[in-house]
């Protein structure tokens, strides 16, 4: 059990640092291509600008040095929802507004395969909770300090998610990018909103992603460091520096490369939640309190738990094979270190 969940910790962690990167170099590539059309630089060009300043940054030592970046990023997150809205609003009343097509897929099987890898990706979104979940430096008692962080997390996944998502979907429809900027500030004709508002967004968005990627790599640091640093000796000693500056590096050239050969943001998304956050935040919890407190299998409290473990893994199955499938159909779209993100 200990090595199952270190594994889903694992891939939920490279999985997200893999998407931060890619989007990072995304937002790098959106600027340069209004301020330069007909530049040579591509997609993995700024994909290895953002590695190098994530292998800098990486070098934090421990995720309690992060505190100061993690409120940041809070406001950072609330900024970029504040100013994507209003940009989504502005375009969306403009006499430049796009025209909006609400259908869904013609086929039923292509719906019900979308419909679960959305389900997959609401997952991922609500994941996030999980930070709260792995922090080892919380003071005891931390059942409430935790319900305080969940609670948080969640207020600010609704505030900013969904109103980025339902402003963007309501301007672009089922036409909307999976980078809601790049929809506002398209290839062709003009920008559908103030430039300075979202180069504004575009920074907010890029600072926010270097703090998604270094929170969410601390798991990776934390495993490889237990083999490879000497307790006995400071954070700063050769010895432990030398091996923490090499295996960091590492593990952001690696993620930089997935995210460079294989730009598949919103398939990312997807795999991560069903074969990561939904068994982690839906279907192991409940296996762990049936083992721990024992309830009576005739109890609601039983029922209720098999019931949730029953119908989250029947989601997570189904949610990694359309995500699967998804990624595969959307392979014809593209080569490999393409300049294009496929949604």
């Amino acid at each position: 059990m200990f090595y199952f969940v270190i594994f889903i910790q694992t891939a939920i962690n490279t999985g997200v640092g893999v998407g931060a990167i890619l989007l990072a170099g995304e937002c790098l590539q959106i600027v340069y291509s209004n301020i330069a059309p007909n530049g040579s630089l591509k997609l993995y060009h700024f994909i290895a600008m953002v590695t190098v300043v994530m292998i800098v940054l990486s070098q934090l030592p421990t995720f309690h040095s992060l505190r100061h970046i993690n409120l940041c990023s809070l406001f950072l997150s609330l900024g970029y929802t504040f100013l994507v809205v209003g940009a989504c609003i502005h375009a969306g009343t403009s006499k430049n507004a796009p025209p909006r097509d609400y259908s869904l897929e013609p086929k039923k099987s292509s719906r019900a395969f979308s419909a679960f890898t959305a389900i997959s990706i609401i997952a991922a979104i609500f994941g996030n909770g999980i930070l709260p979940e792995i922090q080892a430096t919380l003071a005891p008692p931390a059942t409430g300090k935790m319900i305080k962080g969940l609670t948080m997390c969640y207020a600010v996944i609704l505030v900013t998610f969904y109103s980025a998502a339902v402003s963007g979907y309501w301007v672009f429809g089922n036409k909307s990018n999976s980078n809601i900027l790049k929809s506002l500030l398209p290839d062709e004709g003009p920008s559908l909103a103030p430039t300075w508002v979202l180069g504004l967004a575009v920074i907010f968005v890029l600072l926010q992603l270097f703090a998604i990627g270094l929170v969410y790599s601390q798991v990776a640091y934390e495993i490889m460091e237990k083999k490879s640093a000497d307790v006995k000796q400071g954070m700063f000693s050769k010895r432990n520096l030398l091996p923490r500056i090499i295996l960091r590096t590492i593990y952001m050239i690696f993620c930089g490369f997935v995210a460079a050969m294989l730009p598949f943001f919103g398939d990312i998304n997807g795999v991560v939640g069903a074969v990561g956050f939904i068994p982690l935040d839906f279907v192991l919890p409940m296996i762990l309190y049936n083992k721990t407190h024992k309830p009576p299998k005739s109890s609601l409290t039983y029922l209720i738990n098999m019931s949730i473990m029953v119908v989250f893994s029947g989601a997570g199955i189904m949610g990694a094979f359309s995500s699967i499938r998804k990624l595969v159909l959307d392979a014809n779209q593209f080569k490999l270190f393409g300049s294009d993100v496929v949604d």
